[in-house]
């Protein structure tokens, strides 16, 4: 997505370790208008599909998803990191460790609201090692119900998440996938 590919280069940040900092559009602010045309693009390329959830993780996945799912016409579900009062009766659980805050979390989602008969559409802010969609995989899965796809906004194509979830059998679809990071520089390059 070439308007995403033009922000990031514009006003995302390289750190060391392999960081890439936007939150002054897509993870912290948020900008509206960027995120409607993201939702566009994933409505366009899961268009096929009789997709009637999705489901991120909290949370910064979740204005993204909101925005996405005006175009599914579906409510979105997501992933909590934290059992609360809140969440009453039985939930599916998994381990989650986060790239980002280097944690270990207990990902939690009520199976009031993932059944047998949801066709999900997991969509996220960021993949790097792919631990976080590797568990909401398995939420979905454990619910009997079906990925049908997983939208992403930016994969760190040097990193190895994008290879674990495609080997997973399940379509990963990334509208900026960066290629490589210099934090010496700032530079980054993306995949064509």
């Amino acid at each position: 997505m070439k308007l995403l590919q033009e922000r990031i280069l514009k006003d995302g940040n390289v750190k060391s370790g392999n960081v890439l900092k936007v939150d002054s559009f897509l993870n912290h602010q948020m900008d509206i208008e960027l995120f409607n045309e993201i939702g566009k693009e994933f409505k366009r390329i899961f268009a096929d599909y009789n997709i009637n959830k999705i489901l991120t993780i909290e949370a910064s996945g979740i204005g993204i998803a909101c925005i996405t799912a005006q175009y599914f016409n579906s409510p979105v579900v997501f992933a909590k990191k934290a059992q609360s009062i809140n969440i009453d009766g039985a939930v599916y659980s998994t381990k989650i460790e986060s790239f980002t805050h280097k944690k270990t979390y207990d990902v939690i989602v009520s199976k009031k609201f993932l059944n047998p008969e949801d066709r999900v559409l997991i969509i996220d802010d960021f993949l790097a090692n792919g631990c976080a969609l590797a568990g909401l995989i398995e939420l979905v899965r454990s619910a009997g119900a079906t990925v049908e796809g997983i939208g992403i906004v930016v994969e760190k194509g040097f990193q190895n998440g994008g290879e674990l979830i495609r080997s997973m059998g399940v379509r990963l679809e990334s509208l900026a996938i960066v290629d490589a990071m210099n934090a010496d520089d700032g530079s980054i390059t993306f995949r064509n």
